[in-house]
């Protein structure tokens, strides 16, 4: 799990606290209702973000001379304070508050008294909410690009390491041609490159300041938002005072973004659970990466790998929940939208640790390269480089492929490799083949298929080296902005 300081945001409760919009209501609210609609138990998750944003506002709010500067002063020196009380642990939460948000405000009242009141001026909790969310999923999308970079730096060291090593392909799951593991690795790395470019595009719908549109019809005030948005680090502020508060856009393109980097993740995790098995025994998952079992001492499980597997799953029912509570929301806010912060934590939590768990493991494997090579050349893997030697005779290849496959037939039902037949058995299929027909092997396979993206070597060292360049000028690029 990424250490986003948090955990500190769970001390003890206390009960009691006076409700913000208690002056409407003549009874006080019932204790099932307040334990329903608390979201104290995921939003505590946010009190850095609500505390910077609130700090933001106030500093506007003296600027432009709608609160005094010096109840200004007061409010960011009480936040600055209660941020400091939630870090160690000296925060009392109050559940009949139902969230962080209106818990900060209380507190800050108990600590600077009357002007506290003030902060909430030209702000609504719903523009809050949603400023704290982005400025959250925003921290969120850097810290996981960060954790698929060093992914994807895992990946090229190994394929630098395994770089001549042979596993079969496959298709069906099926044996099908030779690949260089270097070649099936660098797979991965282009789909986490797909994942970083989704994310990072997902990071721009993010970064617009919500904040100044109230409840849904923008202030009566005359804020600065442009001022609080830099402050912020927000590249814009929204358009639209009811789209700012009802979208949720961004957080579903996050899950959605995720899911697929989790789907991504959760095929390497059955690849190295199929590849670590005696069936298949192509790797060995070091001791520090794999469980026992609790009756059976000769086990090592690849927890690890199927776990990752599993919280795929999760993280696609966050994605599919979420959709289900927005897709019947009438404008503008609506109390369903408190649901978007479960979501959104569970999945960071999940996509970010098992990126930086399997970061760590790939380092760790041991490739079986002699059993592996011996593998990418069993059941008649060499077939189609014999179908295209009768092409290069001038044959079509649909015919070749016919007589490839009856050659295939004979040759199983002998009980023999397509290398261990005679130039007079290959014969016994059409006359076009010669004594070359015997120099098919593995080292022939790879070499042929030398065009871009293709296994060879040559295409596999150059493609290593083009994923590194790549990496160099995302890293140049970062450090420059």
């Amino acid at each position: 799990m990424a250490d986003r300081g948090k955990e500190s945001a769970r001390p003890r409760r206390r009960e009691g606290g006076k409700k913000p919009w208690g002056g409407r209501f003549a009874r006080k609210t019932h204790p099932l209702v307040d334990m329903y609609t608390c979201s104290l138990d995921v939003d505590a998750a946010l009190y850095s973000e609500d505390i910077q944003a609130s700090i933001a506002h106030a500093r506007m709010l003296g600027r432009q001379r709608i609160i005094p500067r010096a109840d200004a002063n007061r409010i960011v020196r009480g936040l600055r304070e209660i941020e400091r009380e939630i870090e160690k642990g000296e925060f009392s939460f109050d559940e009949s508050l139902e969230d962080i948000h209106t818990n900060i405000e209380a507190r800050l009242a108990e600590k600077i008294g009357d002007a506290a009141g003030r902060l909430h001026t030209a702000r609504s909790r719903n523009d809050q909410v949603v400023t704290d969310l982005r400025l959250f999923l925003k921290d969120s999308v850097v810290q996981i690009l960060t954790a698929i970079d060093a992914f994807q730096h895992a990946l090229l060291d190994m394929a630098a390491r395994h770089r001549d090593a042979v596993i079969p392909g496959y298709t069906h799951l099926q044996r099908a041609q030779p690949v260089l593991l270097a070649h099936h690795l660098l797979a991965y790395f282009e789909m986490m490159e797909r994942d970083f470019q989704r994310l990072t595009d997902c990071y721009v719908r993010s970064d617009v300041l919500p904040l100044g549109s109230g409840a849904l019809a923008g202030v009566p005030y005359p804020i600065d938002r442009e001022s609080v948005a830099e402050e912020l680090g927000f590249g814009e502020t929204s358009r639209n005072s009811i789209d700012a508060v009802s979208d949720r856009d961004f957080v579903v393109e996050f899950l959605s973004c995720a899911a697929i980097c989790m789907m991504h993740l959760s095929r390497l995790a059955e690849e190295i659970i199929l590849w670590s098995s005696a069936e298949f025994g192509l790797i060995e998952l070091d001791d520090a990466f794999a469980t026992g079992s609790s009756i059976m001492p000769q086990k090592k499980n690849p927890d690890v790998a199927e776990l990752a597997r599993g919280r795929t799953g999760r993280v696609y029912g966050h994605l599919v929940g979420f959709l289900s509570v927005l897709k019947g929301l009438p404008l503008s806010y609506n109390r369903d939208l408190q649901e978007d912060k479960g979501p959104l934590l569970d999945t960071y939590e999940t996509l970010v640790s098992t990126l930086l768990l399997m970061a760590e493991m790939l380092p760790s494997v041991r490739v079986n390269e002699e059993r592996a090579r011996a593998a990418a050349v069993a059941n008649y893997a060499l077939a189609t480089d014999v179908a295209d030697f009768l092409v290069r005779k001038g044959m079509p290849f649909r015919e070749a492929h016919q007589i490839v496959g009856r050659l295939v037939r004979y040759a199983q039902g002998r009980d023999k490799e397509l290398g261990q037949l005679t130039l007079r058995e290959y014969q016994r299929f059409s006359p076009l083949f010669s004594e070359e027909v015997l120099q098919i092997n593995l080292e022939s396979a790879l070499s042929a298929r030398n065009v871009r993206g293709g296994t060879a070597p040559e295409q596999v060292r150059r493609a290593l080296r083009e994923a590194r360049r790549r990496l160099r000028q995302r890293e140049v690029k970062e450090s420059g902005e």
